[in-house]
């Protein structure tokens, strides 16, 4: 439905030409949610301006439902009112001096040629049932909350009925309660309309529970591309590993393989050895990193009966929050982070144990003492 190819978008500034894009490929499907996720600066947004016909790319093609909207090398360029979408910005764009109706309504009534008068209602009224805002049409926009003014801006993308919904951070300007609970009511209603959107966050919560596909980018470029599952389970190197989520990085050496599968790396900072899934190619000797979720490790106050893959330590800091605690535990002298069961009775100093799956373990290869990747 929507088709990328090889977008690239420079900008220049007094510093010099800055690729904020640099030759990215993506499709979505139709239906399909669909999110770039990635820190500030990485070129998200400015990809999802070049689709919108807001930007003009420098390099490659834009497809939106087969249409090429977008070919800089035959300078063709489909206006952004011909490209059958619908946008949320992320200050949501409402008109104060407009009520509800109206700002919903304004898409329409720009049109050419316009839609007679009881379609317009019919269409914006059709919008708003869809968000849950149909009570709320005479009510002045300076007259409804933050959410509801969020509400009011999908429906405003949503009354034209495009075949593309564009959301740029839409909840970002909501507080912590409100955007859980928006973040939920979107799905939902993106799921009900089965409407293809392509979705810009930094916030990898949101990217996660919402979307069928999840882009990470960084650098102008895509670093990993999958569902959501696959990215956060399977980082493709550290910088995915350490922005989706969070993550212990331990550092170590292959001591030994113990069969085609699985060797023992002692870790480097630590007291203690760890086993873990290895590639065909890695051998004694080699520096590896391991990367292990919060989640995945397992805390006991007192020693597990099966020792293997259990480092010991001492307890640093326990952070509660609320439905779980994050307990922080020295082995050696490298810091882990766990997440536990408040059942869990431990206080700093105390000794701890903590269990690893090595399934759950990621490996990637290491540095060298001086610091460059091992040939």
């Amino acid at each position: 439905m929507l088709r990328v190819k090889n977008l690239s978008k420079t900008y220049e500034t007094p510093e010099g030409p800055a690729r904020a894009v640099k030759g990215i490929d993506f499709e979505v499907g139709e239906g399909e949610f669909y999110t770039l996720l990635g820190p500030s600066g990485c070129g998200k947004t400015t990809t999802l301006r070049c689709i919108a016909g807001l930007e003009k790319p420098d390099g490659g093609e834009i497809f939106i439902d087969g249409d090429n909207v977008a070919n800089p090398a035959e300078e063709h360029f489909a206006p952004t009112h011909h490209r059958n979408i619908g946008m949320v910005f992320q200050s949501y764009a409402i008109w104060p001096h407009f009520d509800v109706f109206n700002n919903v309504a304004y898409p329409l009534q720009v049109k050419k040629p316009r839609p007679p008068k009881a379609e317009i209602n019919d269409l914006v009224m059709d919008a708003l049932t869809q968000v849950g805002m149909e009570d709320f049409a005479k009510r002045p926009a300076t007259k409804i909350s933050g959410g509801q003014q969020q509400r009011v801006a999908l429906a405003r993308a949503l009354v034209r009925r495009p075949k593309l919904l564009l959301l740029d951070e839409p909840l970002s300007n909501l507080d912590a309660k409100l955007r859980e609970q928006m973040r939920i009511e979107l799905e939902e209603m993106v799921a009900r309309i089965a409407i293809t959107t392509l979705y810009v966050t930094h916030d990898q919560s949101e990217a996660l529970s919402m979307s069928d596909r999840v882009a990470v980018m960084s650098d102008g470029l895509i670093i990993q591309e999958d569902e959501p599952r696959i990215i956060y389970g399977q980082p493709a190197n550290e910088f995915v590993a350490s922005f989706l989520g969070t993550a212990n990085f331990i550092n170590g050496v292959i001591a030994k393989r113990i069969n085609d599968d699985t060797g023992i790396v002692d870790i480097n900072d630590g007291n203690g050895k760890l086993e873990v899934a290895l590639s065909s190619g890695q051998e004694s000797g080699d520096v590896l990193q391991i990367v292990v979720r919060p989640e995945d490790i397992h805390a006991t106050s007192v020693p597990p009966e099966d020792l293997s893959n259990v480092l010991e330590g001492v307890v640093d800091l326990l952070n509660f929050q609320g439905g779980y605690t994050e307990c922080f535990v020295h082995v050696g002298a490298l810091r882990l982070r766990s997440i536990v069961h408040q059942s869990l009775r431990a206080n700093p100093g105390d000794k701890i144990w903590l269990s690893v799956d090595p399934r759950h373990c990621v490996i990637f290869s290491g540095k060298n003492k001086s610091g460059a990747e091992p040939a």
